[in-house]
């Protein structure tokens, strides 16, 4: 079964913002090797979650992953997420649409935690 992966955000005005996923999506589709890898944000951004999805099934992908590129649950992940899944369910059929938890709880977030501020102690001027 071909997937395709949509890192999902909540999309910014500030462009460099927007970019910073889009290049985490890429880092994940280089890192995984997967080919059908897309960012899209839920406003302020482009493509928006259905359009990255358009993008998918165009591609040929049966499954698309949706993983949500936020630190913790909110109004948009209970809200406005499951809306979108289920237009994107809807407008195609026989396509599987699986969403991640959020980043919230993953034990790597402690480690890029305790990495940050070991480099606020050990090179402060480094700091931005």
């Amino acid at each position: 079964m071909t997937t395709g992966i949509i890192v999902f955000a909540h999309g910014s005005r500030i462009e460099p913002a927007n970019q910073a996923v889009r290049s985490a999506a890429a880092d994940l589709a280089r890192a995984g090797d997967y080919p059908n890898v897309e960012a899209a944000f839920l406003e302020l951004g482009r493509p928006g979650m259905e359009e990255a999805a358009d993008l998918l099934v165009a591609r040929g992908v049966e499954r698309i992953v949706i993983i949500p590129y936020f630190l913790t649950p909110g109004m948009h992940l209970e809200r406005d997420m499951p809306a979108l899944v289920e237009r994107i369910s809807k407008k195609n059929k026989g396509i599987q649409v699986l969403v991640t938890a959020s980043l919230d709880g993953h034990p790597g977030l402690v480690q890029i935690l305790t990495d940050r501020a070991l480099a606020a102690l050990v090179e402060p001027h480094t700091l931005k």
